[in-house]
């Protein structure tokens, strides 16, 4: 399954470890482990943040990907499923609008 992962960093520790150098390090460690489909940094309400586009097996490894963000960074994570349109299309949108209309 396609996730999309949503991680908010708040200043502290992020600013210290930009201070001493160790951020790339860490954030490499992380995308190194995961090796993410797309990442993206950006800002999202006013905090350093980050998209990445994972795949999971089972929800059971929901753990080993949101753990390095919580430890390491003390992030925020949210994991959210996302289709492709392909995916979307196999969902057969208008049989469920027929059965639920």
């Amino acid at each position: 399954m396609r996730i999309l992962l949503r991680v908010t960093f708040p200043v502290e520790p992020f600013n210290t470890f930009v201070k001493d150098g160790s951020v790339s390090a860490k954030m490499k460690r992380i995308l190194d482990e995961h090796k993410p489909e797309a990442v993206y940094f950006t800002e999202l309400g006013g905090r350093r943040s980050g998209l990445l586009i994972i795949h999971m097996e089972d929800a059971s490894q929901i753990p080993a990907v949101a753990e390095p963000w919580f430890l390491t960074f003390n992030a925020d994570v949210e994991v959210h499923p996302v289709m492709l349109p392909e995916d979307l299309a196999r969902a057969d949108l208008g049989a469920l609008g027929k059965k639920w209309a």
